[in-house]
């Protein structure tokens, strides 16, 4: 097996894991007894616990940056297609990966190291946004604290939907409508 291919699989047993027993159950020594290596193999590929959960973290962030820029692609000319395809491409990729992602993202905000990759991911994707949505503000420019406001937005409403507390197209209803609100105000 190829270095690539065994990476692809000990992100996809982690995934399992993650998904099966809860992110606490993720350890290095647990997904190579489940991936049926040894312990050197895995970490030779994450180096860390924390490794292992930046290494999920980008896998995902990589997966949705390919449906929303396809999505982007093939978006409308308004300002609402705009808003309803950042909504649609959002949730669904989250519900895509289900309860395990907001897990690992939790992990992620417990160590200065692993927030600052999840911050920067997070700044790719605003400016995405930015670009997309800026022609339709009134003044041309999108203030930052508002971005801030419609990312914290996706969050929420997505692990809402994972979690079955509201359903994926109601997340998706309310987070265009405030991404529309958003561009609108600013």
């Amino acid at each position: 097996m190829t270095r690539d291919d065994r990476l692809r699989q000990l992100l996809e047993e982690a995934w399992r894991l993650v998904r099966e027993e809860g992110t606490d159950a993720l350890t290095l020594g647990r997904l190579a007894e489940q991936a049926g290596v040894t312990k050197p193999v895995v970490y030779d590929h994450f180096g860390t616990r924390a490794g292992l959960l930046a290494a999920l973290y980008q896998d995902f962030d990589a997966r949705q940056g390919v449906v929303m820029e396809a999505r982007f692609a093939d978006s409308g000319p308004t300002l609402a297609e705009k808003a309803q395809v950042i909504a649609d491409a959002y949730v669904a990729c989250v519900m895509k990966q289900g309860r395990e992602i907001p897990g690992v993202i939790a992990a992620l905000a417990g160590s200065p190291e692993l927030a600052r990759i999840k911050r920067e991911y997070d700044v790719v994707f605003l400016e995405q946004c930015r670009a997309l949505l800026s022609p339709f503000a009134p003044s041309g420019v999108l203030a930052q604290a508002g971005l801030w406001g419609m990312l914290g937005a996706a969050e929420g409403l997505s692990y809402a939907a994972t979690t079955g507390d509201i359903t994926a197209q109601q997340a998706v209803q309310e987070l265009a409508a405030t991404i529309t609100a958003m561009v609108t105000r600013s």
